[in-house]
């Protein structure tokens, strides 16, 4: 009898959820890029972050928010390499194709998740910059604090009053939507 493949301690609820995601994640990440072979490339990648940073979702959240932030974030890189290239979207409209495309995917509407974007567009775009390079494939902070001629310690810093900032941005946005809801 075959042993079952080692899944490194990830509960089977997160897998199952991983593999039930998998044909919005793409038509997630199709509506953002031009190419199918693209798309696919890139869910594979938004899988492999998700695998590595399984730990940091909560279980009873809602998992297509935080896989499609994760795909958003993967793409966002991606368009960073593809930035050489004669044709591409501007960010902006990446954005709102995202915003779209995440609202006619993700059926369950998370509030969080909307307020979450909306926190997003709030901060300046270094900010911005500085947690989509954390999310990114191989976004650590050593390697960006070397990047940026800064210590890790700076850069956790930084990290954390953006977290801290959107935390609170989110919470204030629930809280004028829906008193109860905060």
């Amino acid at each position: 009898m075959p042993s079952d493949p080692p899944n490194d301690g990830v509960p089977a609820e997160f897998i199952r959820l991983l593999t039930s995601s998998q044909r919005k994640l793409f038509a997630f990440i199709l509506s953002l890029v031009r190419h199918s072979s693209d798309a696919d490339d890139l869910l594979q990648e938004t899988n492999m972050v998700m695998w590595r940073k399984w730990r940091d979702f909560e279980m009873g959240t809602s998992f297509d928010a935080w896989a499609f932030t994760i795909a958003r974030f993967q793409v966002m890189a991606y368009r960073k390499k593809q930035q050489r290239s004669k044709l591409h979207f501007d960010d902006e409209l990446v954005e709102l194709m995202a915003d779209d495309a995440s609202e006619i995917l993700d059926s369950d509407h998370d509030p969080r998740r909307v307020a979450l974007g909306h926190c997003l567009k709030k901060l300046k775009d270094d900010q911005r910059r500085l947690i989509a390079e954390r999310y990114e494939p191989g976004g650590s902070v050593n390697h960006m604090a070397a990047q940026q001629g800064r210590s890790p310690k700076a850069v956790s810093e930084a990290l954390r009053r953006i977290r801290r900032s959107l935390m609170i941005c989110i919470e204030k946005t629930l809280e004028e939507e829906d008193p109860t809801f905060a």
